[in-house]
């Protein structure tokens, strides 16, 4: 069984949902360990990568990449903030943006799955103006894992549209286990930072639940 999706950006008004996001979708996450700094907003450290697809009946349904890196709140708790993120959808970036500082750009996906009993291999490509960003694929049997919790924080430094910093909860359940991931990200892109870092595993989050506020 294919399951191909194109998640393209459109013209739809930037009218967003008001916090909490009730979401539902799947996640592929890849960690790294970069070991030395790649400027100002990509200090070395352990960071995520991940594509995510929501889908129905989430308030918004859309395509997202984004790279988080572990930190801690102003405070000494534990953390993440997004440092790099794209969406193809408007709403969700004026969402983002103005709700949690989440500094959200505009791009393409592809995505395609195909299924074999449980295993699932899963493929994703990001463009921006039909420019390469970051490729990957995946192999798991996370639909048939058991569902479990999951909670995380994210926290934001300002940005224009949102002047303080962002703080976000994460909360919810997911069918979540470890799998197989490669990723290829362009030479000349955004993220060509993370040729140099070192992957240290995946895991994809099936069916997940969560609440975003």
């Amino acid at each position: 069984m294919t399951d191909p999706q194109t998640h393209e950006k459109t013209d739809r008004p930037a009218d967003f949902p008001p916090a909490p996001w009730q979401m539902h979708g799947s996640l592929w996450l890849s960690v790294f360990r970069l070991g030395r700094d790649a400027g100002d907003r990509h200090p070395a450290g352990v960071y995520g990568a991940a594509f995510v697809s929501y889908r129905e009946p989430s308030p918004l349904t859309y395509g997202e990449l984004l790279v988080a890196r572990t930190t801690k709140t102003p405070s000494g708790g534990k953390a993440v903030t997004i440092t790099d993120i794209w969406v193809d959808s408007p709403a969700s970036l004026a969402g983002g943006r103005t709700l949690w500082a989440i500094p959200k750009d505009l791009c393409d996906f592809d995505l395609e799955s195909t299924f074999r009993g449980p295993l699932t291999s899963t493929a994703w490509r990001a463009t921006v103006e039909r420019r390469p960003v970051a490729e990957a694929s995946f192999t798991d049997v996370s639909r048939a894992a058991p569902r479990a919790p999951f909670r995380g924080l994210v926290d934001q430094p300002p940005i224009p549209e949102h002047p303080g910093r962002g703080r976000a909860g994460m909360s919810g359940s997911a069918k979540a286990l470890p799998c197989r991931g490669r990723w290829s990200f362009d030479a000349d892109g955004p993220l060509a930072f993370l040729r140099e870092a070192r992957q240290l595993g995946s895991f994809r989050m099936a069916d997940f639940r969560l609440r975003f506020e």
